[in-house]
């Protein structure tokens, strides 16, 4: 029996391309299917909760999940990625340093934010940093034509923002936490402000004004809202 989209809560955004907005903090995942591959663009907050996205997905495409790409290094984006054993797993170069050498500010910044303790010590027990490490762009060949981009455009939310570019009609940009349409950027600790502006811009040059830009939280929007939000990051922290 073959499932739709809507029954299972996501979103189809171009021919083989969906998201879903994940509960509690409106967090996305990502889909884009290929030729017998297919890549999950983040994670989840937990185990339990990659665990259904990596069910829902395969059902969706008909086939196992290939690849992964983690977009920053933020417990609701990766603490799901131990689900994902047997992908391919990217990153943006540095991920892998916060993960080795900072779980327990993970694990404190996802329980301070409301995950249940055990669920959180569960996943930073078993979280392993990505294997494909990215510095400027790679290219992934998922089949049947399909190519899609990853592109390391930070600093900007952390210092570890991947992007991922989807080619097609409309051509789709998954943002991560660059672009959140549901409230207001969070700059936390961990962020660069004075690179975040320029690392919109990045996006907008990787995606150009036609795209469909999909923020990390909240709904997709239009090159127009990635460039207002660009210019009141700037205002805000100060930098052109």
């Amino acid at each position: 029996m073959t499932v739709t989209w809507e029954e299972l809560g996501w979103e189809r955004l171009a021919a083989g391309v969906g998201r879903c907005r994940l509960p509690v903090w409106d967090c996305t995942a990502g889909l884009v299917a290929g030729r017998g591959a297919l890549l999950l663009i983040d994670a989840g907050s937990s185990l339990a909760e990659g665990t259904r996205l990596r069910a829902q997905a395969e059902a969706l495409a008909g086939h196992r999940v290939t690849h992964l790409a983690l977009t920053h290094p933020h417990f609701d984006h990766v603490f799901g990625a131990a689900a994902f054993a047997g992908t391919e797993v990217f990153g943006a170069v540095g991920i892998d340093t916060v993960f080795a050498y900072e779980r327990e500010e993970l694990r404190a910044d996802a329980v301070r934010n409301g995950l249940d303790t055990d669920a959180a010590d569960e996943a930073v027990e078993v979280l392993v940093p990505p294997r494909h490490l990215v510095s400027g762009e790679w290219t992934l060949d998922l089949g049947a034509g399909r190519q899609v981009l990853l592109a390391n455009v930070g600093p900007g939310h952390t210092a570890h923002d991947l992007a991922v570019l989807v080619p097609g009609e409309p051509e789709v940009v998954f943002c991560g936490d660059l672009v959140e349409e549901s409230g207001e950027p969070q700059a936390g600790p961990d962020a660069v402000p004075s690179h975040w502006p320029a690392a919109l811009d990045r996006l907008l040059d990787l995606g150009g004004e036609d795209a469909l830009y999909v923020p990390g939280h909240g709904a997709a929007v239009d090159a127009a809202f990635v460039r207002a939000q660009r210019d009141a990051l700037a205002a805000r922290f100060g930098v052109s």
